[in-house]
């Protein structure tokens, strides 16, 4: 029987569903002037308001994994799009700052089950050796391609419909959605009738017991192979150290070029697309690397190596930022150190599928709440350091170091996973039956 290929519509869907969530979380940004205008919010104002996403997102991220796992991804993610969906379409009418400030805590709730519910998917759907590509479009391609369409699209949106109906239509993206996955979307091959017997053996050879057992049906919450996992907290501390980064560049990128090297605000927005374009190539680069090279050791170990050699390069490449600064220097080097971080953009969720096999979402919501502490620690931080400080360099050096440890640590403390039962490597796939 003829293989189908159903599983890429279903990563297909995935990969747009976090496209939308990054330009909709992101969109505020672009309307601050005639939003704060409207509503009378002052700048310390607009700057709780960005915190508040983080802290909806960050609680959600991790309590949407056992959500997740118990009652499965698709309802959980229509769920959240639903939520996310009326959130932004309500923004515009929010009329005050509170209204706001809860507005972006549902936004940030509403969010935060699309990457556990993401690494569901991608666990019950791909075989292992085909994760790392799947997932580094997810966490990877999709964030950082957002980022760089993101500004165009709402800039040109607000210049044709006004703030208030920008908002609007990203709402309706969301719906668009909704319809699609509900018509489309499943949570394993088993529940999909038009996947081929071929694709369903093709995806269970390359999984484990733990994820062929709980393939179908709701799964137990086991807190203590969660919470006991030594890898997972690694994979926590190593998120957290690229989050860092990732997130100290997006709120404050444009703020250093336009103060350090008296830019104007379009020159800005020229030179701010250079990291996020390394971003979309580094990313590409580490979920094809993390296939390959497991496909040829089937050593799950050979992800951490991969995750802690680009955080440590990533985290080297900033020396020169505050060793020689200058404007070549800064754009290129900057460029480069999140090019090489978004090489472990997607591994992150391979790495927390393979650490607890059981717990696909809840491990999950494990990374990806640490990722969010990020999100809240790094803008404030790199804050106190600027105000404090006058300049930005401290705040480089904050990153590398970080870096520099959770690479130490994913390269020196994980432990070795046992090679996952079923899981053949490629030169074995090609041998004759």
């Amino acid at each position: 029987m003829k293989r189908t290929r159903y599983r890429w519509l279903m990563l297909g869907l995935i990969v747009t569903l976090i496209v939308i969530n990054y330009i909709d979380r992101s969109a505020v940004s672009y309307a601050i002037e005639p939003l704060t205008k409207a509503f009378g919010i002052d700048s310390a104002q607009y700057g709780l308001i960005s915190s508040a996403f983080s802290i909806g997102y960050m609680v959600f991220a991790f309590t949407a994994g056992p959500l997740v796992d118990r009652y499965g991804p698709r309802r959980i993610l229509l769920i959240g799009v639903v939520i996310w969906s009326v959130v932004t379409a309500v923004t515009p009418v929010s009329g005050s700052f509170a209204g706001l400030f809860v507005l972006r805590v549902l936004l940030g709730a509403g969010e935060g089950p699309g990457f556990p519910a993401a690494t569901r998917i991608v666990s019950r759907w791909l075989p292992q050796k085909e994760r790392g590509l799947a997932l580094a479009m997810v966490g990877g391609v999709a964030v950082s391609g957002s980022l760089l369409i993101g500004g165009p699209l709402v800039t040109q949106l607000i210049a044709g419909v006004g703030w208030r109906g920008m908002f609007w239509v990203l709402a309706l993206l969301g719906v668009v959605w909704i319809g699609a996955a509900t018509l489309l979307l499943r949570n394993t091959p088993q529940d999909h009738p038009r996947v081929s017997a071929a694709e369903r053996e093709h995806i269970a050879a390359g999984q484990t017991e733990e994820e062929r057992g709980r393939a179908e049906g709701p799964a137990r919450i086991d807190w203590r192979a969660v919470l006991t996992s030594r890898n997972l907290w690694i994979i926590g501390i190593g998120y957290f150290a690229w989050g860092f980064m990732f997130w100290g560049f997006m709120y404050w990128l444009p703020d250093y070029l336009g103060k350090q090297y008296h830019l104007s605000i379009s020159a800005v927005g020229l030179f701010s697309v250079a990291p996020w374009a390394a971003g979309v190539v580094g990313a590409l680069l580490g979920g094809v690397l993390t296939d390959r090279v497991f496909a040829r050791t089937g050593s799950v170990r050979s992800r951490f190596v991969i995750m802690g050699v680009a955080l440590l390069l990533s985290g080297a490449s900033l020396i020169p930022i505050f060793a020689a600064p200058s404007l070549t220097v800064s754009v290129v080097f900057i460029s480069l150190g999140v090019g090489l971080g978004f090489v472990t953009g997607g591994i992150w969720w391979v790495a927390a599928i393979d650490a607890v096999p059981s717990q696909p979402g809840v491990a999950a919501g494990f990374a990806d709440a640490a990722f969010a502490l990020s999100g809240i620690v790094a803008p404030s931080v790199m804050g106190f350091i600027v105000s404090a400080t006058g300049d930005f360099s401290s705040g480089f050096v904050v990153m590398s170091a970080l870096a520099v440890i959770g690479a130490g640590l994913m390269l020196t403390c994980t432990r070795a996973p046992r090679r996952p039962t079923g899981t053949r490597t490629e030169s074995e796939e090609h041998q004759p039956a």
